[in-house]
């Protein structure tokens, strides 16, 4: 079912200001530019429940760019290098943001082969019940190599205690998990300086709520 509410990127004062506390989870390593930064990860931990893939950063270059560039550090993971911009007129990003996750999908697709992504709705009233498969989803999209892409909007908490607000919507990039899923790494294209953090996976289903996700 296609999703319609507006997903535009507020890269909001409040959003911005998220940034105090520091970052949980991986270390970044500056690069050439600011806007393009390599987030340093433990490639492989299974047999302890965590596995986290290597994400070539680069953040968004425009408040409204976030589904466009999530979906080029999710697939970075797998070495590839896509425009932003490209990606940006394939999707039928607008200054309103980018639809749907439904307009993510296909992106991810074409770039990596057919139906290997698939678009998964949380409904409000259900994200109790859609946790569970949430959590599955991400374990076996990062086992497999890959990241997931979600479409997320309001103010959710990491496990480092810093809030991340993106009240008009946001997309973000899950690239890697911990305690069997319970807790996700989140590379997110909105702020360098706060690039990657981690958050429970029950908190990003609530995040994700009215929206969706790409695995």
């Amino acid at each position: 079912m296609a999703t319609t509410l507006l997903r535009k990127t507020a890269l909001t004062v409040a959003g911005i200001a998220a940034t105090a506390g520091g970052i949980a989870g991986p270390a970044i390593a500056a690069q050439a530019t600011p806007a393009e930064r390599a987030v340093q990860v433990q490639t492989d931990r299974q047999g302890h429940g965590e596995r986290e893939l290597g994400v070539r950063y680069e953040a968004q270059p425009n408040f409204y760019f976030c589904g466009p560039a999530a979906a080029r550090n999710a697939l970075s993971v797998q070495g590839k290098n896509i425009d932003v911009d490209a990606m940006a007129k394939e999707m039928g990003t607008t200054e309103a943001g980018t639809n749907s996750i439904n307009d993510i999908t296909p992106v991810l697709n074409k770039e990596t082969g057919k139906d290997v992504y698939k678009s998964t709705e949380i409904p409000v009233d259900k994200v109790g019940e859609k946790t569970d498969k949430l959590r599955a989803d991400i374990v076996r999209a990062v086992d497999d190599g890959r990241a997931v892409v979600a479409n997320i909007a309001g103010t959710a908490t990491d496990t480092d205690g810093n809030t991340h607000s993106f009240e008009g919507g946001h997309y973000i990039s899950v690239v890697g998990y911990r305690d069997g899923g319970k807790v996700v790494t989140i590379a997110d294209s909105a702020n360098p300086d706060q690039a990657s953090y981690r958050m429970d996976v029950d908190a990003l289903a609530h995040w994700i709520a009215s929206r969706g996700y790409s695995s």
